[in-house]
């Protein structure tokens, strides 16, 4: 994810310079370390937590044996995974979220103004009534304008049940009374989202502690934000003293500052980060699995999460009929144009790509980041959509007027949808291959792609307008759409510039 696009680029740099075979020596491990700590600091990590963090990996990795083919940066490259497991909160189940009890299981948010605590009552309450919980949200923010409204506004998005008081109504009263009514409901989760303040101060957390005391939650998760970097980790400890968190809501962690809060929270107050927000929308929360995140801090991928988004989000019948048009071998642009919505519905196609072994760097690369940023998925389905029904369904009927037709409506250029035929076409010949069993493309298929994860309904997509392949110096995407409307100006003012 964006927030650790910079330490990863660092720590993947040191493990790739890092060789030879056999043991390890002190020395190979000493000046990798070195970067290591350089590296976790530049990411704002707590300067005690990155000592202790290279410590430890530098005690298990010198003199440790190489095991079976691993090379050294393998073998350092594990024990650094398996340490920054154990900093992001270990595998012992303490970032899972405790529902257990009698119900209605109470959880209580608490942190900041300006953190993201009101929407994040939303995204966790959408969160837990897929996971088949019944919530309901209590609008106990009587301090802050707008508040109540926007929990109510929310609610009503998600159709999820709202309490609240008009206004100079006690927030602990609020709280209490909102459990009568959760009952009344049959809910099984109430989520209070209590008053914050511009700083901590006294009667803040007198409030939050009143109700901590008279409703004791199962959960009182601290909602921060991880933009504010080590500042996220003094509010973290601060409330951790007043109210005993069980737990924390780390949100924009879809930005691009330097990650070192959520690397430093858990050694530094003990308390484990239980969700993180990933964007904007009331389903961009996800449950914070210390193994995967560290997995793709080091560029190693995230398959899991992955194969996970891709099932909430690919609608299974249709799924259905896109494999047997697959094993048809008559896929065409109208199925292409449909996984691709698909595709789209599972987030930013950056974040997808990071998730898979091995794509951060293809991410990365000169040529692809035009096409990430400028949502180049876009183009291509306005270009599948300015097409009929009859040249979507059978692309060879598209000769040169009716590509430059296409390319008029959708605003590219006739290279593009050149480009975009061409590599659906490279596809459709895979695709065949693979159906009849015969070719190189079969073949392929039949020994397997290492580290390739396989998602039902899903087809590999043709490259990108303007990304990956070389079109012999043409310019393409943005590029080309400017130089197209700069000469249609020019043209228009009779030559001039």
């Amino acid at each position: 994810m964006a927030m650790f696009e910079n330490l990863s680029k660092r720590l993947e740099g040191i493990f790739s310079n890092l060789g030879g075979q056999g043991k390890l020596t002190e020395d190979d491990v000493n000046a990798a370390l070195r970067e290591v700590r350089l590296a976790l600091i530049e990411a704002d990590v707590n300067l005690k937590v990155a000592r202790q963090f290279v410590d430890r990996v530098k005690e298990k990795a010198i003199g440790a044996d190489v095991m079976g083919s691993l090379s050294p940066a393998q073998q350092v490259l594990s024990i650094v995974n398996e340490e920054l497991v154990e900093v992001l909160g270990g595998e012992d189940g303490g970032n899972k979220l405790d529902l257990g009890g009698t119900p209605p299981t109470i959880i209580m948010l608490v942190g900041l103004q300006g953190s993201g605590k009101t929407t994040s009552a939303a995204k966790l309450a959408n969160y837990l009534r897929k996971q088949g919980q019944r919530p309901i949200m209590v609008a106990a923010d009587m301090y802050r304008p707008a508040a109540v409204n926007q929990l109510k506004a929310l609610g009503r998005q998600l159709t999820i049940p709202v309490y609240s008081e008009p206004a100079g109504a006690d927030p602990v009263n609020i709280c209490i009374n909102s459990i009568d009514f959760a009952r009344e409901q049959a809910a099984s989760v109430v989520i209070l989202d209590t008053a914050g303040r511009l700083n901590i101060d006294e009667k803040m957390m007198q409030e939050v502690t009143t109700i901590r005391q008279k409703l004791k939650p199962r959960e009182v998760l601290l909602v921060a934000d991880a933009m504010t970097g080590q500042e996220a980790v003094r509010v973290a400890d601060d409330f951790n003293k007043a109210v005993s968190l069980t737990g924390m809501i780390l949100t924009k962690m879809d930005g691009d500052a330097r990650g070192g809060a959520a690397l430093s929270i858990r050694t530094v107050t003990g308390v484990p980060v239980k969700f993180m927000g990933v964007g904007e929308k009331t389903d961009a929360l996800e449950p914070f699995y210390p193994d995967r995140l560290a997995s793709r801090i080091l560029g190693m991928g995230d398959v899991l999460s992955l194969i996970e988004r891709a099932q909430e989000s690919i609608d299974e019948e249709e799924a259905l009929k896109t494999q047997q048009k697959l094993q048809q071998g008559k896929f065409d642009l109208e199925d292409f144009l449909n996984s691709m919505r698909q595709l789209k519905r599972m987030g930013p196609l950056r974040n997808v790509m990071e998730m898979l072994p091995g794509f951060n760097k293809l991410t990365s690369m000169p040529e692809m980041e035009e096409a990430l940023e400028g949502d180049q998925l876009k183009y291509i389905e306005a270009m599948i959509l300015s097409m009929t029904k009859e040249e979507r369904r059978n692309p060879d009927v598209m000769n040169g007027s009716r590509r430059k037709r296409v390319a008029r409506g959708s605003g590219t250029t006739v290279q593009e949808v050149n480009q975009l035929l061409d590599q659906f076409g490279e596809m459709r010949t895979m695709i065949r291959q693979i159906s009849s069993g015969k070719g190189p493309w079969a073949q392929m298929a039949r020994n397997g792609i290492p580290g390739m994860p396989s998602i039902p309904g899903m087809p590999s997509m043709p490259g990108l307008p303007g990304a990956g392949k070389s079109n012999g110096g043409k310019k393409t995407g943005k590029a080309a759409r400017k130089e197209k409307r700069t000469k249609q100006k020019t043209k228009a003012r009779g030559g001039r510039r």
